[in-house]
């Protein structure tokens, strides 16, 4: 078979990139090579758009064990000889095919990613985004990607803790499906995905390799079209059973101090371990691909390569010792197999019955190695115009008689309204002991019982600031994040990331991706949380063009003390309402301004880093002085979602009153950052004030039994705004699924 520039092209390798292939192997590659190539240059795996751009995170620092992109994922120093391991990748395009095999595997691969370096996965969140929830399609989508991921984890036995969801058109043909794992390991149990020592055994282990997910790398860095359906070979196919054999089993397999590296099968399969353990290694490896167990007869070398079949690890063994580490995988009953050896050229040789089908330097194939880093050009975005030229006197201030009925419409919006039809197919307590307090906070709470301390966890990102100002809404989602920390008392330690953005050759779009990057390692630094990795995903487009620009944050902090944390529920009848963070005149990017006043472009709501970081700083202080009932951040929604979700558990109403000056709108609906609600009892008001200092703080009204009371107003009884609350998406759906057309808006 000649392989010429039109080969490469169908391998979504370009044209330069094939002279750059003949350049650094001095030859024409064949097409297994090709194909190796493909995978491994692909955006995906390569981060050849991307790289230039993520070194300028802050990626080192504070209580960080190992710097940002060394291992599978992030780990930190948790004291007492413990460390959390914590990543969030993208499984976005395989679940906009077939929404339960993506999601579902997304959640596998991203524990894999944990356990592969000793560590044991002890909560999960993910981060979802759709199109409008009255479309058949976004329901489709909806229902399957929740199924997947509550088959998966529930059944692997890893309690799903905490995660966001968002309804916006832009999502419509392309969801984003984000997962993150989080897992503890005790100091000295960690392996590395470092293959050393030459003629030391390659060993495969786990399920067995067959054509599902062939090419999923270079299929996830493409834009998915109305033909993507026929990719549907590249979606992967799960089994949380086995993946929950292979955790035990390679837990267990460590202690016998007979694995030297360990890699998990991931996006492009053998070729992607084979390559990146022996980069790292500076080493070379010979491998038997016919010794690979197949599901399927007559499995090509470029089939085999590529594979991205679940439930699979590569381990590089202390050679003598493969018959205890392949006793361990019996037990487990587990296929385990020597595939070949480390050598010391430098080179990946992959053989089939003695002849060779490939060979290529594994440095060359890697990031970091040859893989090609690209600059792209960027120019600021043309909708900015828009953006710029809105004016907030434009939209009428309400009536005070119709606060009430907007409020209404905000709290049933599908991006606000409970979630519960979606986490309740979670499992937030399974298979283990390091279970989630479940109190209602900002941040999940997640014992670790082996230190006696507790993890704070969160997911965030509000797309639509970032949409209306990449720089200042990247900030915005790593100050969120810590702040959702920090009410919830804890320490905010580090950051992992998932970069949802469209087409980098965009240039409009680079400029979002270049910004918000810039955005978030200011931000990052600010709050001494550098950014242990995470996951690039571009080409999320739709035939309209791309989405909003999502960079998810997902954050992890440590709670020293589990007697210091803070719900966000109101606990008493005649506690004060308090307001910390300035009032601003201040609809900008609202739910309220875009949902029920039809404004698509206005710029990202009112946020100083600075101030933001003081506010943080005082409500840690009070939460540890013992000064606080309750703390709620606000966020979509405003000020009026914020004491509503606060009143919602324990069944608490509130009578607030309006500030003069404001705009009515803006203050109960604006959603202006570096602003938390907090209750203090009665009797600890004057201690409570003189701890402020010079914070800007509001009194806003009482806790009462029941009443809904806002500016003299009596909005009716707390529970009645719960039904709503509590209902909406049930509703709609069943409303959908009689065939009824009910508008949420």
């Amino acid at each position: 078979m000649e392989i010429t520039v039109k080969t490469a092209e169908q391998l979504r390798i370009t044209a330069e990139e094939f002279e750059l292939i003949k350049q650094k192997l001095g030859r024409t590659p064949n097409f297994t090579e090709l194909c190796a190539f493909s995978g491994m240059w692909s955006e995906h795996c390569s981060y050849k758009n991307s790289i230039k751009w993520l070194k300028t995170l802050p990626r080192e620092g504070g209580r960080m064990l190992v710097k940002a992109g060394e291992e599978n994922a992030g780990l930190m120093d948790i004291g007492d000889d413990y460390g959390v391991v914590f990543k969030i990748e993208s499984h976005n395009h395989p679940s906009a095919l077939e929404p339960f095999q993506g999601a579902a595997t997304g959640v596998g691969g991203i524990h894999r990613d944990i356990f592969t370096m000793g560590a044991r996965p002890i909560a999960a969140l993910n981060s979802l985004r759709f199109g409008r929830l009255s479309e058949d399609k976004t329901q489709h989508l909806l229902a399957g990607v929740v199924h997947g991921i509550g088959h998966y984890g529930n059944c692997f036995g890893v309690p799903t803790v905490g995660g966001e969801i968002y309804f916006e058109d832009c999502y419509h043909t392309n969801p984003l499906v984000n997962a993150m794992s989080v897992g503890i390991v005790k100091a000295g149990k960690t392996v590395s995905a470092t293959a050393l020592g030459t003629g030391n055994p390659v060993m495969y282990v786990g399920s067995a390799t067959g054509k599902d997910g062939i090419g999923g790398a270079s299929f996830a860095s493409a834009e998915i079209t109305s033909e993507s359906v026929q990719e549907l070979p590249a979606v992967q196919v799960g089994d949380p059973f086995q993946e929950k054999k292979l955790l035990e089993a390679c837990l267990e397999v460590i202690e016998t101090g007979g694995v030297v590296g360990m890699q998990d099968m991931g996006a492009a399969g053998i070729i992607c371990s084979t390559a990146e353990m022996s980069a790292k290694g500076e080493v070379g490896m010979r491998i038997d691909l016919e010794k690979v167990p197949m599901r399927q007869q007559n499995m090509k070398a470029w089939e085999l390569l590529l594979s991205e079949s679940q439930e699979r690890m590569l381990l590089v063994v202390e050679k003598g010792q493969e018959a205890k580490v392949k006793a361990v995988f019996d037990k487990w009953d587990l296929e385990s197999s020597v595939i070949g050896e480390v050598t010391d050229d430098g080179l990946l040789s992959f053989y089939m019955y003695g002849e060779l089908e490939a060979q290529i330097p594994a440095q060359e194939l890697v990031l970091g190695g040859g893989a090609p880093v690209y600059e792209r050009p960027y120019e600021r975005p043309a909708y900015f115009d828009k953006i710029e030229a809105f004016k907030p006197e434009s939209v009428s201030e309400p009536d005070t008689e119709d606060l009430k009925a907007i409020a209404e419409k905000l709290v049933t919006l599908p991006s606000i309204a409970n979630k519960r039809w979606i986490f309740n197919q979670y499992d937030s307590m399974v298979g283990t002991v390091n279970a989630s307090t479940n109190a209602p906070s900002d941040a999940q709470i997640v014992l670790v019982k082996e230190t006696g301390k507790g993890l704070a966890v969160t997911v965030d990102c509000n797309s639509r600031y970032v949409f209306a100002d990449p720089f200042k809404g990247a900030m915005i989602a790593v100050a969120e994040a810590a702040r959702n920390i920090t009410i919830s008392g804890g320490q905010p330690l580090g950051v992992t990331n998932c970069l949802n953005f469209g087409n980098p050759y965009d240039p409009q779009v680079y400029f979002q991706f270049v910004n918000a990057v810039k955005g978030m390692g200011e931000a990052c630094r600010k709050f001494d949380t550098p950014v242990t990795g995470g996951n690039v995903s571009f080409y999320n487009q739709n035939p309209d063009g791309p989405v909003y620009p999502t960079p998810t944050i997902g954050m992890v902090g440590l709670v020293e003390d589990l007697g210091k944390t803070m719900s966000l529920n109101f606990k008493q009848e005649g506690d004060v309402v308090f307001l910390l963070g300035s009032l601003q005149n201040d609809i900008n990017s609202s739910e309220y301004l875009q949902k029920i006043r039809g404004v698509e472009f206005s710029p990202a709501p009112y946020f100083e880093l600075e101030e933001e970081f003081a506010l943080q700083q005082k409500v840690s202080e009070l939460i540890k002085a013992g000064l606080l009932q309750s703390a709620h951040d606000l966020a979509e929604g405003g000020l009026i979602v914020a004491l509503l979700e606060a009143g919602f558990t324990n069944g608490l109403g509130f009578n607030v009153q309006m500030v003069e000056g404001f705009r009515k709108d803006a203050y109960l609906f604006g959603e202006a950052q570096s602003r938390v609600v907090v209750s203090v009892s009665a009797g600890q008001v004057p201690a409570f004030k003189k701890a402020l200092g010079n914070l800007p703080c509001y009194e806003l009204g009482t806790v009462t039994a029941s009443d809904v009371i806002v500016g003299g107003w009596n909005w009716g009884s707390i529970l009645e705004w719960k039904e709503k609350y509590d209902t909406a998406i049930e509703k709609y759906l069943a409303k959908e699924e009689a065939g009824g057309a009910l508008s949420m808006i």
